[in-house]
């Protein structure tokens, strides 16, 4: 282990869109502290917060921006002013393993992108089994997720033209365009992500809308009218 310590991962950088994270934001960043100790940088995008995200990442985070609210838009700010050549996408309520840095090195050193698996955490016992259905999808299908934790080099994201401004289904995109130049390394090694959406609304209703949507998007249906009907869900649970 001494001798991971002493590696330098100069040339990492992490870049972390947030809104409104702020029950979770220290947290996901001090879990972070180590790896900024060792050379990766952390790039916080906030997208308009009302409450104090950006605040609590100033201190934790190699620079804190803030833009208009929209994961594409605010990963694409965050990766413009990242300084490394390998960017990594992290969503605040997903946690890295500590060899990370290693496995994604390792994964670039053969392929352009990449993704990990993902663990789901939470309540319901039914977590793990969509946790290995996506691992499952992702590896059979080369299309990765935002919640998987995407990485790749710079060259590539340029090359791909970034994450689509659009507001749903960025990550999809992307990954789609990735894939033209080659399959992702699809890490065995596991992130661990927040189930809370799953379990917000039910693991079955949640499985259900997602497959639904995504079909509707492999159809032609516009990202606008999916997000708006994702975010009607929301609306209905809060009244």
């Amino acid at each position: 282990m001494a001798t991971t310590d002493r590696q330098d991962l100069t040339g990492i950088s992490i870049v972390m869109p947030v809104r409104n994270e702020a029950e979770m934001l220290g947290e996901a960043l001090a879990a972070l502290t180590p790896l900024r100790r060792r050379g990766v940088e952390v790039v916080v995008v906030d997208g308009e917060s009302t409450d104090p995200s950006a605040s609590i990442a100033l201190p934790l985070a190699d620079t804190v921006l803030t833009g208009p609210p929209g994961r594409g838009s605010q990963m694409n700010l965050g990766a413009s002013a990242a300084s490394g050549d390998t960017l990594v996408f992290l969503h605040a309520d997903t946690r890295l393993p500590d060899d990370a840095p290693e496995q994604i090195q390792q994964a670039l050193a053969g392929h352009r992108w990449g993704r990990f698996d993902i663990a789901l955490v939470g309540q319901s016992r039914w977590l793990g089994v969509i946790a290995a259905l996506m691992n499952a999808r992702s590896r059979l299908t080369g299309i990765a997720t935002g919640d998987q934790v995407m990485f790749m080099t710079r060259a590539a994201f340029a090359a791909a033209g970034g994450f689509p401004e659009q507001p749903l289904m960025e990550d999809i995109t992307l990954a789609r365009q990735l894939k033209k130049a080659g399959r992702p390394a699809c890490l065995t090694r596991c992130v661990e992500s927040s189930g809370r959406r799953f379990e917000r609304h039910g693991v079955w209703p949640t499985i259900w809308l997602m497959w639904r949507l995504r079909f509707r998007y492999w159809c032609g249906a516009h990202p606008a009218d999916l997000a708006r009907e994702y975010t009607q869900r929301d609306n209905r649970d809060a009244r």
